[in-house]
């Protein structure tokens, strides 16, 4: 064998051994998911329930005693649960596919590099959660009665006026009356994807602060690009949400804050940054390595 021969399997040893790592990465994370997925599948009928209870509420709230949901095929209910599992089995999995990203990448960090991204990966999940609680508790309800009383509650009360309060044998003479018949997949659509959208935007913190981190962003940068960022978000908060207003107004608020917190973040990076290397010696006491650091503009 030549020497040439030998720097090529040399240098090619360490990118199979790479590329083994990470397909027992991905198996076992592939593996976790299936797992969770099929815990999901096995409680998925009271996960629809709870997922569920916004719309039931509001429903009650317009005077609907009797809340009703429907499916039109055989294989609809089934799919929704599939559904269901498979962002339940996403989330439930998520602590054991992070650690598997954590434990490719640790080997070529630094012991700081490590110490500050274990942080983020603890609290990615999290805020996923917070998103995700709010979009259920707040945003859905919100929508739900937004929505909902446009045709539903007219029609009802009137139905009940006209028969003294018998809904059992609510008849009109004349005009036709509009109720609301929800089907399962449909109200569940809108509610998985507020829910997966806040839980999305309520990363943009985590995203900001590691691109600080890795001096891909800073303080001054995300202030300067404020119009730009609003602009952005409006279009999101468009693309993502019912079209109601009241809806894209809450998911624009949230996260402009969560941009504002995000310019905060970095801007801590920023200074522990500068004092370490002025410890280190590298900055003198009156250099900023972020000149642009109390820059407002």
């Amino acid at each position: 064998m030549s020497q040439t021969d030998s720097d090529i399997e040399d240098s090619s040893a360490p990118l199979v051994e790479h590329l083994a790592e990470l397909r027992s990465r991905l198996i076992r994370a592939a593996l976790a998911f299936v797992v969770a997925m099929v815990i999901c599948f096995t409680v998925a009928s009271p996960i629809l329930d709870f997922l569920l209870i916004p719309i039931e509420k509001s429903m009650r709230a317009l005077g609907n005693p009797n809340p009703v949901m429907q499916y039109t095929a055989p294989q609809e209910y089934f799919f929704t649960l599939i559904r269901i599992s498979m962002v339940g089995g996403l989330m439930l999995s998520f602590p054991v596919v992070g650690y598997q990203l954590w434990r490719f990448v640790a080997p070529g960090l630094y012991r700081n590099e490590k110490n500050a991204f274990l942080p983020f990966l603890i609290a990615s999940p999290m805020l996923f959660l917070a998103g995700a609680a709010f979009a259920q508790y707040v945003v859905v309800p919100l929508a739900m009665t937004f929505f909902l009383g446009f045709a539903d509650l007219p029609s009802f009360v009137g139905a009940l006026v006209a028969n003294g309060g018998d809904v059992a044998t609510a008849t009109q003479d004349t005009g036709i009356n509009i109720v609301f018949n929800g089907k399962v997949n449909e109200s569940l659509d809108i509610t998985l994807k507020m829910i997966v959208a806040f839980g999305l935007c309520f990363q943009l913190p985590v995203l900001l602060t590691l691109m600080g981190k890795a001096g891909l962003a800073t303080a001054h940068g995300l202030r300067s690009t404020r119009k730009y960022a609003v602009v952005g978000i409006l279009t999101v908060a468009a693309l993502v949400t019912p079209p109601d207003v009241t809806t894209q107004l809450i998911l624009f608020v949230v996260v402009y804050g969560l941009y504002e917190i995000s310019i905060f973040l970095v801007a801590r990076v920023e200074k522990k940054r500068t004092e370490e290397l002025r410890a280190a010696g590298v900055l003198d006491e009156d250099e900023d390595l972020f000149g642009d650091f109390d820059d407002d503009k």
